[in-house]
């Protein structure tokens, strides 16, 4: 199972706001992390089923060599980074994401597919929402006022967002390799 540290953006249907992310990410400079130059794979882009079976275009912008067991990885050494370096990198990711437009919701951290599905927001993570622990979560002015959650504050012109608090040290190790 592959564990990935990255920015994962749904778009609804709008697919020329993903395809002009998606540029966009393909030809940003490496990302800082400590003393560590970060560069981006080419960003995933497809069709997936929402909680509710309703489908929307979802882009993964992965960080090279920084997750665990990611195939985009395979010829690539593994970033080892702290937690403040895994910090620096999420806080460069958000700002990759504030050049974007046209999407419903986004976040940086491990594996955060499930939060930026206004579906499963609703009905899976409703209680960590209404108390403003789901730090990071970027949603659409318009998907904030409908979902009608607390605690969001201006990101960029036409979203909001719970600011995003960095990542902490973790005790998780797999394989003798922290993840």
């Amino acid at each position: 199972m592959a564990i990935a540290f990255e920015l994962v953006i749904n778009y609804g249907s709008n697919h020329n706001a993903a395809a002009a992310a998606r540029h966009a990410a393909v030809n940003h400079p490496p990302l800082t992390a400590g003393p560590h130059q970060v560069r981006l794979h080419k960003p995933l882009l497809g069709t997936v089923r929402g909680y509710d079976g309703k489908q929307y275009l979802e882009m993964a912008v992965l960080p090279v060599g920084v997750g665990w067991k990611v195939g985009l990885d395979r010829h690539a050494p593994h970033l080892r980074l702290t937690a403040d370096e895994l910090s620096e990198l999420g806080k460069e990711l958000y700002q990759l994401l504030t050049r974007f437009t046209g999407y419903r919701a986004a976040q940086v951290g491990w594996d955060p597919e499930g939060r930026v599905d206004p579906a499963e927001l609703q009905q899976e993570w409703a209680e960590e929402l209404a108390a403003g622990e789901m730090p990071g979560l970027v949603l659409a002015e318009d998907l904030h006022q409908q979902l009608r959650f607390q605690g969001f504050v201006p990101f960029a012109p036409g979203f909001v967002w719970i600011p995003y608090e960095g990542e902490r040290p973790s005790s998780l190790t797999i394989d003798g390799d922290n993840a």
